[in-house]
């Protein structure tokens, strides 16, 4: 997908609100209507539109975190937080943003306080009340955002490819029986993950609070249950289960009786299977 077009959509916009030295949030407003800039969802993919819409937001940031004026930096958010609020997805797609744009962040708080642009604490305050943000640990500015987006869909693919072949596979009985959950989903990895993220959840926030109020979304990184703790349960579950199995029905210490179990099912779907030819 050619994001050219958008990108300059997006640099023209931010152009013109910064080519007059503006600095409020009603400016960028006037800007966006006139130029109708919300029809730039009118052309969005019917697929791969995570791609599209971290593209878009991505892009934003680059300008909210770049060295350039104040006025582009402000025109970076002030186009962000447009492009979040008027997007026409159901949930809506959360702006994935790196520590260490979450840092720059804050200093263009500091800075527009410092000119008494009031309106921009209070923004980035919404916009965490309101959940906008995807706390991460990879800076986008390290790599462009096409090559790290296009990375995490073909983990996902692959993950999704890998669930199905388990899931359709002809694989013998055994497998599925004497399945280690834990090692299946990776759960060494998914704790790790979920660990990482809770950490950078807590220490976005902490760095928040140092210029802004966030009394209010404290409770984002309070009193929850990390994913990867949830799963760790469930897969003691599995065992604990797979044990019980095992022990009511002897399977693991007569091998015969597993070959047995998985013929019977066998001749049982083609019983089925010859039944449905008959009808």
């Amino acid at each position: 997908m050619n994001m050219d077009t958008f990108k300059k959509d997006i640099d023209e916009l931010i152009g013109e609100f910064a080519k007059n030295e503006l600095t409020t949030l009603a400016d960028m407003k006037r800007i966006w209507l006139d130029k109708k800039f919300s029809y730039i969802y009118q052309a969005s993919p019917s697929t791969n539109l995570a791609f599209f819409m971290q593209s878009l937001f991505a892009h934003s940031i680059d300008y909210m975190v770049g060295n350039d004026s104040l006025s582009h930096r402000l025109g970076g958010l002030y186009c962000l937080y447009c492009l979040y609020e008027v997007q026409p997805h159901n949930p809506p797609f959360r702006v994935y943003i790196s520590l260490g744009q979450l840092e720059k962040l804050k200093v263009l708080v500091v800075d527009a306080k410092a000119k008494g642009i009031n309106v921009v604490p209070a923004l980035v305050k919404r916009m965490l009340n309101r959940n906008t943000f995807l706390f991460g640990a990879v800076d986008l500015s390290e790599c462009s955002a096409v090559e790290t987006v296009n990375h995490l869909q073909e983990i996902q693919n692959a993950r999704i490819q890998t669930a199905k072949e388990k899931l359709f596979s002809s694989t013998p009985i055994e497998s599925h029986v004497n399945m280690d959950l834990g090692m299946t989903i990776d759960l060494d990895s998914l704790k790790k993950m979920s660990s990482e993220y809770a950490e950078a959840k807590d220490l976005a926030i902490k760095e928040a609070s140092e210029v802004i109020d966030v009394e209010d979304i404290e409770h984002i990184s309070k009193g929850k249950e990390r994913i990867g703790d949830v799963v760790e349960k469930i897969a003691d579950d599995w065992n604990a289960q797979k044990q019980a199995f095992y022990k009511r029905t002897g399977l693991e210490e007569d091998e015969g009786y597993d070959r047995e179990l998985e013929r019977l099912l066998l001749e049982h779907n083609q019983d089925g299977d010859e039944e449905s030819d008959e009808e």
